[in-house]
């Protein structure tokens, strides 16, 4: 039977089911209250996500939103090519992505005003504007305490680390940082995965019976203390993994067939790439991958030509390629953004572009997204969206709708403060049709 969506997002069997009930008095904000809380079968279809981090805010005039009529103080050095979907033109200097245009979909027109990198980032990473008197938890950290682990594997993984933080849901939802990235074809160790000095899993055990003796010591306290239950759950996940044959070859990159291995390149960021889709296929729920330099208020079109791009070019569309042929596309959302764009116009002096939240692009794939799409639109020289855009916060409510999140349901601080997921959020339904 076709799944079909209504203007407001709601697909039209989960619509009939609201008229069906309606009339015994169960409201649309009702049932959206049971979806949230898995009473309504949900029709996400990811079961897990990447998300990757472009640090420094990287230039959407010189990548996936080419203006080459535009004025030459705003048009840039590089030329547009022809992807696989006709009608959509990227960058030049991603040749791999065009090619793979189909598996993913391009957000044009992304807008918010944060042009700092602290604030942009706990934005995007996010999906609500900051404010002074409350951390908001990071995706990794939602997805964590909504759908939980998934065996003797960690849940949630920072490769090499993360700029999303948990909170005010706690340490618990904390990833595991992995502190560097892997190297082509070696056996990866992670700190805390690996025994060295002739410890034994006999020694781990030992320590772990003494532990639990000082958690009946000091278990009155423990459940009073949001660290200390966050910091126990840290110390058990450490204890599974380390005993887990599981966990350790998860991390264990060179494990990979040589065909596989072969679709990524050499770069940190293409090994980051291969060791998060082993994690994933694994039973990892969340991986954050880092990307950065690309702040790039100098020499913009030398860094982004000899690398940056061909390094987002080849890891990334080696990702979605590799997911795709394992399978694993479909149930694995894929979410690429920095914290904001850079300035359309070119700073002369420096030969580069300088921050610029008004206008960005951020791309999505897999997940129930229906790749082979460039959505909203900027304006001639890239200034603005051409009508409204999308905010970071609509970008959020429907990355967390692929994982059959609601972003609009509530949690509660320590002190008992109501906050919703995603407050300003709205789905954008045609990342789904």
């Amino acid at each position: 039977m076709a799944v079909t969506m209504t203007c407001n997002g709601v697909r039209r069997r989960d619509f009939l089911k609201v008229g069906a009930i309606g009339a015994t008095g169960l409201t649309l904000s009702s049932f959206l209250r049971l979806a949230s809380a898995g009473e309504v079968n949900s029709k996400a279809s990811a079961q897990s996500a990447i998300f990757i981090n472009l640090t420094g805010g990287p230039s959407h005039m010189d990548s996936f939103d080419l203006k080459p009529d535009a004025k030459s103080e705003f048009r840039g050095e590089f030329d547009p090519i022809q992807t696989s979907v006709e009608g959509i033109e990227i960058s030049e200097h991603l040749p791999k992505l065009a090619e793979n245009m189909h598996l993913f979909t391009i957000l044009r027109g992304v807008t918010h005003t944060l042009g700092a990198h602290e604030l942009g980032t706990e934005y995007v990473n996010t999906g609500n504007r900051p404010l002074p008197s409350l951390e908001y938890p990071g995706y990794g950290a939602i997805v964590m305490k909504e759908l939980g682990g998934n065996g003797n594997v960690p849940g949630f993984v920072a490769i090499p680390s993360s700029r999303q933080k948990t909170g005010y849901l706690g340490v618990q939802y904390a990833p595991l940082n992995t502190g560097k990235a892997p190297l082509p074809g070696q056996p990866f160790g992670v700190r805390g995965l690996s025994m060295s000095g002739g410890l034994t899993i006999d020694a781990i055990e030992k320590r772990q019976d003494l532990l639990k003796d000082l958690d009946r010591t000091f278990k009155g306290f423990e459940q009073t203390s949001q660290l200390v239950e966050g910091l126990d759950k840290f110390g058990q996940q450490a204890h599974s993994m380390i005993t887990s044959p599981r966990a350790r070859a998860a991390f264990d990159i060179s494990k990979e067939s040589p065909a596989f291995q072969q679709l990524f390149g050499e770069t940190a960021f293409d090994q980051s790439c291969l060791l998060a889709s082993r994690l994933i296929e694994a039973g990892t729920r969340f991986c954050t991958i880092e990307l950065g330099g690309w702040d790039t208020h100098n020499d913009n079109w030398g860094r982004l030509k000899s690398k940056l791009l061909p390094t987002l070019d080849s890891g990334l569309s080696a990702l979605l390629l590799g997911l795709e042929l394992k399978g694993m596309l479909e149930s694995t959302t894929v979410f690429v953004t920095g914290e904001f764009g850079r300035t359309p116009k070119i700073n002369t002096t420096r030969g580069g572009r300088d921050h610029y939240p008004r206008c960005m692009f951020m791309l999505m794939a897999g997940g129930g997204v229906r790749g082979g799409q460039a959505l909203g639109k900027s304006n001639a020289d890239a200034t603005l969206p051409e009508s409204k855009g999308y905010s970071p916060d609509d970008v959020a409510a429907s990355f967390l709708s692929t994982l059959g999140i609601n972003h609009t349901k509530e949690y509660h601080t320590d002190t008992g403060r109501p906050i919703m997921i995603v407050r300003d959020g709205h789905l954008i339904p045609e990342l789904f049709a």
